[in-house]
């Protein structure tokens, strides 16, 4: 117990301000969207009539939850949870893989288990620091909602809903550091299946059994194989259920026994699935560092690109089910067609727009990959060989950030593709469905600001690159994606790239602002390429 206690100490301190800082923004979030919803939607009426609305177009469901009424506790249970969830699912794979995985990849695994702690006393206390980390955000998320006004026992169980789904990813992060050889490939799969679990949590939503009166829903199959929809299941404040809790719980149970028996029958440092052995000579095409780039990143750009194709693919799906919707609501859809045509945007462009949506952070997440990758090789000591032969900082740089584009084009390429096959399966060929690929295009400029902003933090202030790499981006999601639903005024939310992404609608396309972030990342680029030679290559 002694070894298990140092070991949890270490992990505390070693992860005390990322941990502080997840747990006070999920928290934080809960609080704000208390707030704004109250503020926005004032009362049931307006509410229940947001609702009509969202079971009616069932492809806005899938950025938000699971209707059960127009009370403001369950309408904020609505908006906000799911979100709160994956936030809480991406912060424990995360961890689980800096702890396991990452550990044994840089070789401090084998000494710590060659002393008495042995090989499962860091298992126990990642275990340990995960399960309090939860702890942690559950009471954090239920203090959120509790100090918005909302009812007591309604936000206990939906911060217990939150902290239960981080704990379920906590053993999914642990168990694919079990299958994969490299923190990055077990960081990537574990992050794209918590992205998966939100997706099948908000197909679910959309295709679920809507009420009479449109206020409230029944999720559909597709939500019962999500932990995320687990989570959904507990109806904080109007059933407070709590047995869902024990689903997700018993995941994380399960793939942490699973990890047991694994880590019991193979050596430090192994895999499941062993990497390939290298070439004793290197392939005839691996001759710049282009190559060398897309030969570290290969993996992971094909994992985002899936992400993106299954993205895609959701739409014929989710196409025939606003079909159902307008057939059995014909007095809520001509609600819905008066604000369509007010805007100029047809059922199919309003389902794209948010599908693709999804597969626009999809996209920066995978550019961003990219500078992330630049500053590890820096870290491992491999970037400074490279540099100091004949390949320039600026070439090495410019390599990686190219490829970072190229990969950012692929993911929204292959979520057009999806997105074309699916809508064609299910016979929609209208002009709209055509359109897929312009609002694939559409997606690009926010997408290349976070390549292109990174990139600065990296050559400026290489310390920060990855902390400052996912914040951007998630402040970015948060302010774009929810800031209407935190109520923030409009010129905060303008700081979001994701805010200014053009939108293809019958009467055109307005890329004013498009141009503009354009302008912003080839700046950035440049200032990047030019300053990177003025600054040492060091694993500081």
């Amino acid at each position: 117990m002694g070894e298990l206690w140092i070991l949890y100490r270490q992990r505390m301190r070693r992860d005390r301000w990322q941990v502080i800082v997840w747990i006070l923004s999920i928290g934080g979030l809960a609080l704000l969207a208390v707030a704004a919803i109250a503020k926005t939607f004032g009362d049931d009426a307006t509410r229940a009539q947001v609702l009509q609305l969202a079971t009616a177009a069932p492809a806005i469901l899938v950025l938000r939850g699971l209707p059960r009424g127009p009370a403001l506790d369950s309408f904020t249970f609505f908006e906000i949870f799911a979100f709160l969830a994956l936030l809480a699912g991406l912060m424990n794979t995360f961890m689980a893989v800096r702890h396991s995985r990452a550990e044994e990849e840089s070789g401090r695994a084998e000494l710590v288990s060659a002393t008495a702690a042995g090989r499962w006393a860091p298992l126990g206390a990642t275990v340990l620091h995960g399960t309090v980390a939860d702890l942690l955000v559950a009471a954090a998320t239920a203090l959120g909602f509790m100090a918005g006004g909302l009812d007591p026992a309604g936000s206990i169980m939906a911060g217990l809903a939150t902290g239960a789904v981080g704990f379920a990813f906590l053993g999914v992060g642990l168990l694919a550091s079990e299958f994969f050889s490299t923190s990055r490939g077990a960081n990537g799969i574990s992050s794209a299946l918590v992205m998966t679990a939100y997706l099948l949590r908000g197909f679910g939503d959309a295709t679920g059994q809507v009420s009479p009166d449109g206020t409230t829903m029944t999720a559909a199959w597709p939500s019962w194989i999500s932990p995320i929809g687990w989570g959904q299941q507990t109806f904080a404040y109007t059933g407070n259920r709590w047995w869902p809790l024990l689903l997700p719980i018993a995941l994380g149970a399960a793939c942490t026994a699973v990890v047991v028996a694994v880590m019991a029958r193979r050596d430090v440092g192994a895999s499941v699935l062993a990497g390939r052995s290298g070439r004793a000579d290197a392939r005839p095409w691996l001759r710049g560092t282009f190559s060398l780039a897309l030969r570290l990143q290969q993996a992971a750009i094909i994992g985002w690109c899936i992400g993106g194709l299954a993205t895609g693919l959701l739409t014929g799906s989710l196409g025939s089910a606003i079909q159902s919707s307008i057939t059995a609501n014909p007095q809520i859809t001509a609600v819905l067609r008066g604000m369509i045509e007010a805007q100029g945007t047809s059922m199919t462009q309003l389902l794209v727009a948010a599908l693709f949506e999804i597969a626009g952070i999809l996209a920066a997440a995978c550019g961003l990959q990219a500078v992330l990758r630049l500053r590890q090789e820096e870290v491992a000591g491999t970037a400074e060989p490279v540099v100091s032969g004949s390949v320039g900082r600026m070439s090495w740089l410019g390599s990686f950030l190219g490829l970072g584009a190229v990969s950012v084009v692929l993911v929204m390429a292959f979520t057009a593709l999806g997105a074309s096959v699916s809508l064609a399966a299910t016979g929609e060929t209208s002009e709209d469905a055509s359109n897929v690929w312009q609002t694939a295009v559409d997606q690009l400029p926010a997408a290349l600001v976070y390549l292109a902003l990174p990139a600065a933090v990296f050559v400026f202030w290489p310390r920060a690159t990855i902390a400052a790499g996912w914040a951007l981006l998630g402040i970015g999601v948060v302010l774009g994606v929810y800031g209407g639903i935190l109520g923030l005024d409009r010129k905060i939310r303008d700081l979001s790239p994701f805010t200014h992404t053009p939108v293809t609608t019958s009467t055109g396309t307005d890329w004013s602002g498009g141009f503009w972030m354009l302008g912003i990342a080839a700046v950035l680029t440049a200032i990047a390429l030019a300053s990177v030679r003025r600054r040492e290559v060091g694993t500081a």
